[in-house]
């Protein structure tokens, strides 16, 4: 076989197809470098690793540039990837692939393939989540249910710890400061959450008793259909912040949640000496994080 003259020709031929179909270009950029992959790991095998470089160099002088040897090693890299029973959308570029094919965890690749297409991601915001090793930060168990493709619950994609950019010179002392800067970006705030959460109100009044109590930030969670007390604090997880949300969870359930709503959940963020570990909480609705300024 021809090696070089059939990496030219499915080149060549992709060009023509994104000129004349150009609302399929996406799909036919990933077929042909996918299959250019292919055919540059069977020239390899014959002709060993350097005849990358001879193709790059001949692609280049025939077709223009586009061909550098770091482009045909992600071609590559995409049919190797891809290749062991792994199906691969054309709801992504070949830029983002590339961001992703040198992970070596395929499960890792998946998550974000996953969350590329539900969030409909740039390669700028995926690239963003890579770099907070949002993966790596949900916990096994969510890992697993991602694998074994079992429904997911609120709490599942919640990261731990949360990264919460102080884009201010603000000195995280106090839990009104740290609300401040969640409410300078919220929409950060919310991704770090998961997907489905949306802001209803900070300092949210309530009344129990006599006296007036307020929730540091009341969400939504319109995917799994119900509320989400946020309390924040600047100090480890101690009894009484568990019993204070609970107080909040229940008044919610009381006073806002309608019957075809879910029990209301509760998030408490706090700090722990640069130590992110977990928190479990005798509650199953509620959920501990640290958070990590950043």
């Amino acid at each position: 076989m021809n090696y070089y003259t059939e990496i030219k020709n499915e080149l060549i031929n992709n060009e023509i197809t994104k000129k004349v179909k150009d609302y399929s270009k996406n799909k036919s950029d990933l077929t042909t470098y996918y299959n250019v992959g292919k055919l540059l790991s069977d020239a390899g095998k014959h002709y060993g690793e350097d005849i990358i470089k001879e193709y790059s160099r001949r692609l280049t002088n025939e077709l223009g540039k586009g061909y550098s040897v770091t482009r045909l090693k992600y071609m590559r890299r995409l049919y190797s990837v891809f290749s062991k029973s792994q199906s691969m959308t054309d709801l992504l570029t070949f830029t983002h692939y590339c961001e992703l094919i040198w992970f070596d965890d395929i499960n890792k690749i998946n998550y974000y393939i996953k969350i590329c297409i539900e969030q409909n991601l740039s390669v700028r915001e995926l690239r963003e989540k890579i770099k907070n090793k949002e993966y790596e930060r949900l916990d096994d168990a969510t890992k697993d249910k991602l694998i074994n493709n079992t429904n997911p619950v609120v709490t599942d994609f919640i990261k731990n710890p949360i990264v919460i950019k102080n884009n201010t010179n603000k000195e995280i002392i106090s839990e009104k400061i740290l609300q401040r800067i969640i409410l300078e970006d919220i929409p950060a705030f919310l991704d770090e959450l998961g997907t489905g959460f949306t802001f209803i109100k900070n300092e949210y009044k309530i009344k129990i008793g006599n006296s007036y109590n307020y929730i540091d930030l009341l969400l939504y969670n319109y995917e799994f259909n119900c509320f989400v007390v946020v309390e924040l604090k600047v100090t480890e997880l101690k009894k009484e912040h568990i019993g204070q949300i609970e107080v909040y969870m229940n008044y919610i359930d009381k006073n806002l949640r309608k019957v075809t709503q879910d029990k209301t959940i509760g998030i408490i963020i706090c700090k722990k000496d640069n130590k992110f570990i977990m928190e479990y909480c005798s509650d199953s609705r509620i959920l501990a994080r640290e958070y990590l300024e950043i």
